[in-house]
């Protein structure tokens, strides 16, 4: 009985083995073929990506709408993470292709490597910081030699004894620059940039052995007329680490560039545009889908107040006037030391910046090509002496001193200072006059530039009446300019600023400072929106050089400036600014003295009088380095009655600045008749 039970008990057992045994096998077949290719997706890797599609930059005109800089089409050479190999050695053999495809085109390719490319390998000059972060970057002590970080690449970076030195630095300067780049799937990376159509083919051909190389059409920056007012316009460039730190969170990536300089730098954020986005879908690391998800939209453009014809021939009054200078033949030549020197022009009724020359200059694009050559060139001319160029402003303060001591009724336009060519107030000290004058109300101190009148209407007045009616009148104070930083403000002598400069205020300081000598440094743009002050009568206008601002390709107004009010100064006795001006005006009709060698070169003549409407002017002769070291200074106004310019000038070391004014305003009423070089002319006779 038992025997027949276990029996059973052992075929059942059988039977439910086989059948818990078939449904497993039915489960695996299932999944095998029925689910077997959901379950293969399952364990592939799908990503999604996003790439940056730059947007063209805004383009910038003059005030005649013609494109001092633009865009054009241009092609750069590109590698795209997603197709570029991995593996060092497909990296490098790539790169160096590149690099000589480039090579033998003649055409240049980012490299921020601080490292020469002839061996022995040294660092490059005035690269110290670049040289600090790029140690720290790949790891080598503070003290690695070039050559020590040049091994230490290409050791990071595989790049083998089968490339000879100069190759081994080519590539190294590229892998280097990727990895300052940021060279990612998101972020690709701009071998080279506008690079010729002969280039583009050869690329092309090799297409199929060059993995990640890709040509891209973009919009590349073009300074279509490098030589008006470059200092203002500035130039674009690549973003630096530092930068990009600060900009990060403003969306800007380490491959983007920005402005480095001027408008550019200062109106960055209406230039720059918006990104647009190519969404990329990875599969297992292999491209599935690539579609742009957001469209780039162009910077706008501005428009600027600058006229190139009126900003041109002012250039060149500058250069003919110190040119002249520098090539009298008389003996009894002055000035000859000249070697430098500003022209500012504004719009007398709005504060608008006309015209901004300063010498030496330069040419943006030579600027781009040879930054060496040109910031090596004589007497700094990458310095914008319009702008940054700190100057004693001399006689041309009288006006302020003036000013300030006829509205606070201190003197009436009647009250007179004898001038006996010493001025006697303090025993022991008696500082000199330009000439014996004699008795002179505010007027004539002004037509006669009279230091006695202004060393005791200063002494009077004070240092503290001075100082806030120069404030009022923009000098030592911000301008407004849209180039912010690029334009320096300077200081009004006072004793909190000898204090500054480690120097004890004396009675005496206050003469000094009301003849515009003594501690105080301006620059023409002050000096210019001054005289802008003096013929509105009271009222000082911001400067700006941005008349307006459009979309890309100036399709629709954005906005235009207003101007804006930047200081007042109420006339308070009726009669402040009618002596100050009159005084300006007989200075413009008074000729004290004659130019013996003016005939060598200006057979024009340069009598204000000759000028259809009377102008209104005061000059200058500030001291620079010592007594016998002046410079030559002007501010003014024209018409005087009823001003559309107001204008000023200095000449570093220089004399005779006032010939100067005939040319300016005349050039202003025709600008399309271009003022010819003397330089050239003398050149051309030799």
């Amino acid at each position: 009985m038992n025997g027949a039970a276990d029996r059973i008990r052992f075929v059942l057992n059988i039977i439910f083995t086989l059948i818990f045994m078939s449904a497993g096998a039915l489960a695996i077949m299932k999944i095998q073929l029925v689910d077997g290719s959901s379950y293969l997706e399952s364990t592939k890797s799908t990503k999604t990506h996003e790439q940056v599609i730059s947007a063209p930059r805004g383009e910038i005109v003059d005030g005649d709408g013609n494109y001092l800089v633009s865009n054009k089409s241009g092609y750069n050479a590109i590698l795209d993470k997603v197709f570029f190999p991995s593996d060092n050695e497909s990296a490098n053999r790539i790169i160096a292709e590149v690099a000589g495809v480039l090579k033998e085109e003649n055409t240049d390719w980012e490299d921020a490597l601080p490292i020469s490319f002839d061996t022995p390998f040294e660092f490059l000059p005035d690269r110290e910081s670049d040289i600090a972060k790029m140690r720290k970057n790949i790891g080598v002590q503070t003290y690695a030699t070039a050559e020590e970080c040049i091994i230490a690449i290409c050791r990071s970076c595989g790049i083998g004894d089968n490339y000879n030195s100069a190759e081994q630095r080519i590539i190294a300067g590229v892998r280097y620059t990727m990895q300052l780049r940021d060279f990612s799937i998101s972020n690709l990376y701009t071998f080279a940039e506008d690079i010729p159509m002969s280039a583009v083919v050869r690329l092309k051909e090799l297409s199929f052995e060059l993995d990640g190389v890709d040509i891209s059409e973009e919009a590349v920056r073009v300074n279509n007329v490098g030589d008006v007012v470059p200092h203002l316009i500035g130039t674009v460039g690549p973003i630096s680490a530092e930068e990009y730190a600060e900009l990060k969170e403003s969306g800007y990536a380490l491959n983007d560039s920005l402005g480095k300089g001027g408008i550019e730098k200062a109106m960055e954020s209406t230039l720059r545009g918006q990104k647009g986005v190519r969404t990329i879908e990875m599969l297992d690391g292999e491209p599935v889908s690539d579609e742009v998800t957001s469209e780039a939209v162009p910077g706008n453009t501005l428009k600027l107040t600058i006229h190139s014809d009126f900003q041109r021939n002012l250039q060149t009054i500058l250069e003919n006037h110190i040119f002249w200078l520098q090539n009298q033949t008389s003996p009894k030549a002055k000035g000859t030391a000249a070697n430098a020197g500003a022209l500012v022009v504004l719009d007398a009724k709005t504060g608008a910046l006309l015209g901004a020359a300063t010498y030496p200059t330069y040419d943006l694009n030579d600027y781009i090509d040879d930054y060496a050559k040109v910031a090596g060139g004589e007497n700094a001319p990458l310095t914008n002496r319009a702008t940054s160029g700190l100057y004693r402003p001399g006689s041309t303060f009288k006006t302020v001193t003036a000013t300030a001591a006829l509205n606070e009724g201190i003197i009436s336009p009647y009250d007179t200072v004898r001038c006996t060519g010493t001025y006697t107030y303090w025993e022991g000290w008696y500082p000199e006059c330009t000439g014996w004058h004699g008795s002179l109300n505010v007027v004539s101190a002004l037509r006669e530039s009279c230091n006695i009148f202004f060393y005791d209407v200063g002494r009077i007045t004070g240092i503290d009446l001075i100082d806030k009616y120069a404030a009022l009148y923009g000098l030592g104070e911000e301008m407004g300019l849209e180039i912010g930083r690029d334009v320096k403000k300077g200081y009004v002598a006072s004793p909190e600023i000898l204090e500054s400069l480690g120097l004890d205020w004396q009675a005496g300081n206050v003469i000094q400072a009301a003849i515009g000598q003594s501690d105080t440094y301006i620059t023409p743009l002050q000096m210019a929106a001054q005289a802008q002050m003096i013929g509105s009568r009271g009222i000082r206008y911001r400067t700006y050089m941005v008349d307006s601002v459009y979309t890309y390709n100036m399709e629709e107004l954005v906005y235009k400036t207003e101007p804006v009010i930047a200081a007042e100064i109420t006339d308070k006795t009726g009669y402040t600014y009618d002596s100050v001006i009159e005084g300006m005006k007989e200075a413009a009709a008074f000729e004290p003295y004659t130019y013996p060698s003016l005939k060598d070169y200006y057979t024009d003549s340069y009598l204000l009088t000759a000028l259809p409407e009377k102008a209104a002017i005061k000059t200058g002769t500030p001291q620079m380095t010592s007594k016998d070291d002046t410079g030559s200074a002007f501010i003014g106004f024209y018409p005087a009655d009823d001003p559309e310019i107001a204008f000023s000038g200095f000449i570093e070391h220089g004399e005779y600045s006032k010939l100067m004014i005939k040319d300016i305003i005349e050039t202003y009423y025709s600008p399309g008749k271009k003022v010819a070089s003397i330089k050239n002319k003398a050149h051309t006779d030799e």
